[in-house]
């Protein structure tokens, strides 16, 4: 069966639902899952609907016939065909928990992705990849070459026609202007430290100082430095009598579960920006 979503954000005004509502109804769609929300602070209005057609139908065909809608209420809206899996590629540096937990939830079909190039500015997971069948491409950076490297990954990224860019603890910063090209198109993973505990040996800082919680955030990459609009978030408790390497174990567990989540809500199309706000409907 064909499952397509919509997904829109506009000015709140009444008659919104009521439009994709009869929209749907007149050309026989039935509707999957539906949800909406109105920010009453900003005056904006979100919506997700799942639906599916009687009979076979083009993505295409569905846009050219909402736009009118679209233009009527000022909406920024999209449709997508469901069967339509994200390209994603992944990048590593020297911490695989998070790489491996991602294309171990690819492999059993948990995330609905196609992933055509793992990179790296180390080589220590190309045998990771090799098990996966998935193309390992190792990019060394350094200070005299960061441009270059970039500018590789660019290249890589369109030629294999990648929709999302994730960082699996991917330990570069991205240039400005790759956060530019890429807004919204690109996903970190960070323990939930910063800014208490930055720099080197973050879980040892926080152990020394006693912390009781230990946390992980994903958020879209932006030109600010770690705070890109959140899309999810964990934490989990620990306490005097654990080690360093305890705390550690906790928090790669935490980030694992965190950036899986969130790379998942992206490609089945349930986020939406709200200014440096998100709103998913999971």
């Amino acid at each position: 069966m064909q499952r397509f979503v919509l997904t829109l954000s506009c000015p709140d005004r009444t008659g919104i639902v009521a439009a994709v509502a009869n929209f749907l109804l007149e050309r026989q769609f039935n509707i999957v899952d539906s949800a909406q929300f109105g920010d009453e602070a900003n005056k904006l209005f979100f919506m997700r609907v799942c639906f599916a057609p009687e009979r076979s139908v083009q993505v295409e065909a569905i846009r050219e016939v909402f736009k009118p809608i679209g233009m009527h209420f000022n909406m920024q809206w999209a449709i997508h065909d469901v069967a339509i899996k994200h390209r994603v590629m992944l990048l590593v540096s020297k911490f695989g928990h998070c790489l491996n937990d991602l294309l171990y939830r690819h492999r059993i079909g948990a995330l609905p992705i196609e992933i055509p190039a793992i990179v790296s500015n180390h080589r220590d997971f190309y045998q990771l990849a090799a098990a996966n069948n998935i193309p390992f491409h190792y990019l060394p950076v350094t200070k005299d070459t960061k441009d270059k490297q970039e500018q590789k990954l660019v290249e890589l990224f369109q030629e294999e026609r990648c929709d999302l860019l994730v960082l699996a603890r991917y330990m570069q910063i991205l240039s400005p202007a790759l956060c530019v090209q890429l807004k919204e198109r690109a996903i970190n993973i960070h323990h939930s430290f910063l800014p208490s505990f930055q720099g080197a040996k973050p879980y040892q800082q926080a152990h020394d100082r006693g912390v009781k919680l230990i946390g992980a955030t994903a958020h879209y990459v932006t030109q600010d430095l770690d705070e890109g609009p959140i899309i999810e978030q964990d934490v989990a408790r620990v306490d005097h009598a654990m080690s360093v390497e305890d705390c550690a174990s906790v928090g790669r567990d935490v980030e694992c579960a965190v950036l899986a989540r969130a790379v998942k809500w992206h490609v089945e199309h349930r986020i939406l920006l709200n200014g440096t706000r998100t709103v998913i409907f999971k």
